[in-house]
C-alpha cells in the first residue's frame, strides 16, 4: 500500500484459495468466515469511492489480469447508472488493461476496451491501452500510467 490505493480482489471464494479458505473455517482454524471482505461488499466500497472520486473528476481504471477479477472493478459504474439511475456519475476516464489473454471479441477475460463502451463501461472518447503480457508484476502496471509506452487500443 505504499501509494494507498485500495486492493480489491473479487471472486476470490471462486478459486482454490476460496476452497482453502473454507476448509479452514470448517476446520476451526480461521474463527470468523468474515475475515475477508465479500463481492458484494467490494463492489459497495467501489461504488461509495467512485461517487465520492466523481465529484472531483472521472477516475482512471487500470485492470490487470482479466476474468471476474479483471473486469469486475469496471462494472461499478454501469451498476451506479444502469440499478441505481445515478447518471451524474461520470463513465471511467481512462482504461489501460494488462492481460495474459489473447485480444477476441466476445471474450470475458480478452473482450477489446471498444466493446466496454456498448456495455455502458467507457465512453467512445475514453482513452484506451492494451498491455499484452505474459508476466503481469510491478514494471508492467508502472506502464499503464505511461501512455506513450503501451500502443492505443483499437
Amino acid at each position: 500500500m505504499e501509494k494507498k490505493l485500495p486492493m480489491f480482489v473479487p471472486g476470490w471464494e471462486d478459486a482454490t484459495l476460496g476452497n482453502m479458505y473454507a476448509g479452514h473455517v470448517i476446520s476451526g482454524d480461521v474463527k470468523k468466515v468474515h475475515t475477508v471482505r465479500t463481492g458484494i461488499e467490494y463492489m459497495m466500497e467501489l461504488a461509495s469511492g467512485t461517487r465520492r472520486r466523481a465529484r472531483k473528476a472521472p477516475s482512471a481504471f487500470s485492470r490487470s489480469a482479466g476474468g471476474i477479477a479483471g473486469d469486475f472493478p469496471i462494472c461499478v459504474v454501469p451498476m451506479l447508472h444502469q440499478d441505481l439511475q445515478r447518471t451524474s456519475v461520470p463513465l471511467w476516464g481512462y482504461f489501460c488493461q494488462i492481460s495474459d489473454s489473447t485480444t477476441s471479441y466476445g471474450s470475458y477475460s480478452g473482450a477489446v476496451p471498444n466493446e466496454k463502451i456498448t456495455w455502458g463501461k467507457l465512453g467512445v472518447d475514453t482513452p484506451k491501452y492494451i498491455i499484452e503480457s505474459d508476466c503481469l508484476h510491478r514494471r508492467a502496471a508502472d506502464l499503464c500510467l505511461s501512455p506513450e509506452v503501451v500502443r492505443p487500443a483499437a
